[in-house]
C-alpha cells in the first residue's frame, strides 16, 4: 500500500501575503470597532483522542493527513483550533478570516489560514463571496473541523475519506427565495484548490487545479434536503515514479505511467443530502458518487444513516455508513512488468467496508460538549485506500475505533 505521509510548506512569498491579509484585517477590525462597525473575534477547538484495535494500518480522518491511529491512544487525529475574525462594514459587506491549526500532510499542526474572503449581500436573498472559501462538494463538508456543530465525535469516515478539499481560492454566488412553507436556495461556486496531498514521502501537488460546483437546496422547518454535484480538474500527476523508487525499488515503466496519468483528468463528485433537527429527534441520510477521471482511483458509492435522541443533556446516537469501489480497472498494457506496476497501484485506491458506529454527546455546559464514540469498521483485506502503512500481508479489513473528545465554541 502506498502510505500517505511526508509534507512541504508554503511557499514564503504566498505566506507572507495571506499574514498581512489577516493582520489588515484584525487591524481594520480594531478601527471599526472604535467606530462603532461590527467587528468580532469566535474560536472553536476539539481535543480529542482515540486509538483503534490494530497496528496494522492508521486510522485518519481523512486523505490529507499523513499518519494516522494504531492501538496507541493519540490527540492528533481529532484535534483542532480555530479562530474567526468576522467584520460587518455595513449592512451589505463583511470580511472574514479563519485560521485553522489541525493534523496535516505535513505531520505539523502548523496554522493555516482557512478562510479569507468579502461578502457581499446587494439584496436580502443574494450573497457573494470572493478569496478563500470553503469548499462545499458535500453536505456539511464546509464545516467538517468545528466538532461542536456535528453530533459524532467526526464526520463518516466512509463518506468524507475521498474528500481531502478544503478551501479554494475563487468566488461564489447564492440565491434564496421563499417556496411554499419553506425556502430554496441555490449556490454556483467557481475557483482553484489549494494544499498538497500526502503520498508516502512525496506530495501530490493539487493547487491551481480548476473547481466548479453547485448544489440546490430546500429548508422546510426541521428538514433540509440539498443536492449537489462538484468537479475538479487535477493539474498535476500523482507522483508514483519517485514514489515507487523510494518505497519499492520499482521503476515505472513509461506505458504505466500514462495509463495512471491524472493531469488533465476530471473528477465528478455527485451527492444527495437531508438533515432532520426538530425536537429531540435528530437524523441525517448521505449518499454520494464519485466518478473518477483517471485510471489510477477507483470510482466509489458511500453512504450513511446517523440517528440520534436528546435526552436532556444528554444525546446518544447510531449510525451505519458504508463504502463500495466501483469500476477497478484492469490494465492490458501489453507489458507484463507494466500490468504488474500499474495493478498495484489500481489496488491502492480499492475501498470496500461497512462501519457500525454508536456513542452519545453530553452538552455539559454553555458551549462545551463531551463526546464518546465507538466505531466497528467491517470490510474487505482489500480495502486499502482509506488508512496509511504499508500492511497488506496483515490486514484484514476489521477493526474496532474508540474516541472521545471535547468540543468548545467561544
Amino acid at each position: 500500500m502506498l502510505s500517505y505521509e511526508g509534507g512541504v510548506s508554503w511557499r514564503g512569498r504566498r505566506l507572507r501575503i495571506v499574514v498581512l491579509m489577516l493582520c489588515g484585517l484584525l487591524a481594520a477590525g480594531g478601527v471599526a470597532a472604535d467606530a462603532g462597525d461590527s467587528f468580532s473575534i469566535n474560536g472553536f477547538g476539539t481535543l480529542g483522542a482515540v486509538r483503534t484495535t490494530t497496528d496494522d494500518v492508521e486510522f485518519v480522518r481523512d486523505l490529507s493527513q499523513a499518519r494516522g491511529a494504531t492501538d496507541h491512544w493519540t490527540a492528533k487525529t481529532d484535534s483542532v483550533l480555530g479562530l474567526q475574525a468576522n467584520w460587518q462594514v455595513n449592512p451589505q459587506w463583511q470580511a472574514v478570516a479563519q485560521v485553522l491549526s489541525r493534523y496535516r500532510y505535513d505531520r505539523t499542526f502548523r496554522p493555516e489560514m482557512a478562510w479569507a474572503f468579502v461578502k457581499y449581500d446587494p439584496s436580502p436573498n443574494i450573497s457573494l463571496r470572493a478569496g478563500r472559501l470553503g469548499t462545499e462538494f458535500f453536505m456539511l463538508a464546509d464545516s467538517r473541523w468545528v466538532g461542536y456543530s456535528i453530533l459524532t465525535v467526526r464526520p463518516p469516515g466512509d463518506y468524507f475519506w475521498h474528500l481531502p478539499f478544503y478551501s479554494i481560492h475563487g468566488a461564489d454566488a447564492a440565491l434564496a427565495l421563499p417556496l411554499g412553507e419553506g425556502v430554496l436556495r441555490g449556490k454556483v461556486f467557481y475557483g482553484l484548490s489549494r494544499g498538497l496531498i500526502p503520498l508516502a514521502r512525496e506530495q501530490w501537488d493539487i493547487r491551481r487545479s480548476p473547481m466548479a460546483g453547485t448544489y440546490l437546496e430546500y429548508q422546510w422547518g426541521g428538514l433540509q434536503v440539498r443536492a449537489s454535484y462538484a468537479n475538479i480538474r487535477f493539474r498535476n500527476d500523482l507522483p508514483l515514479a519517485s514514489v515507487l523508487a523510494r518505497e519499492k525499488g520499482v521503476v515505472l515503466p513509461a506505458v504505466a505511467a500514462d495509463y495512471l496519468k491524472t493531469r488533465g483528468t476530471r473528477t465528478h463528485y455527485y451527492s444527495l443530502g437531508m438533515v432532520y433537527d426538530k425536537g429531540p429527534f435528530q437524523a441525517q441520510l448521505m449518499l454520494n458518487h464519485i466518478d473518477q477521471g483517471t485510471n489510477a482511483l477507483s470510482d466509489s458509492n458511500a453512504g450513511y444513516l446517523l440517528l440520534g435522541y436528546r435526552l436532556g443533556e444528554v444525546t446518544p446516537f447510531v449510525g451505519y455508513s458504508r463504502v463500495r469501489s466501483r469500476n477497478i480497472a484492469n490494465p492490458s498494457l501489453g507489458n507484463a512488468a507494466a500490468d504488474a506496476v500499474a495493478t498495484y497501484v489500481i489496488e491502492d485506491s480499492r475501498a470496500e467496508q461497512s462501519t457500525v458506529f454508536a456513542g452519545a454527546r453530553w452538552d455539559v455546559a454553555r458551549n462545551v460538549a463531551i463526546k464518546a464514540q465507538w466505531d466497528g469498521i467491517r470490510g474487505e483485506s482489500s480495502s486499502l485506500f482509506p488508512y496509511r502503512k504499508d500492511e497488506r500481508a496483515r490486514w484484514g479489513g476489521r477493526m474496532d475505533v474508540f474516541s472521545v473528545s471535547m468540543d468548545f465554541i467561544f
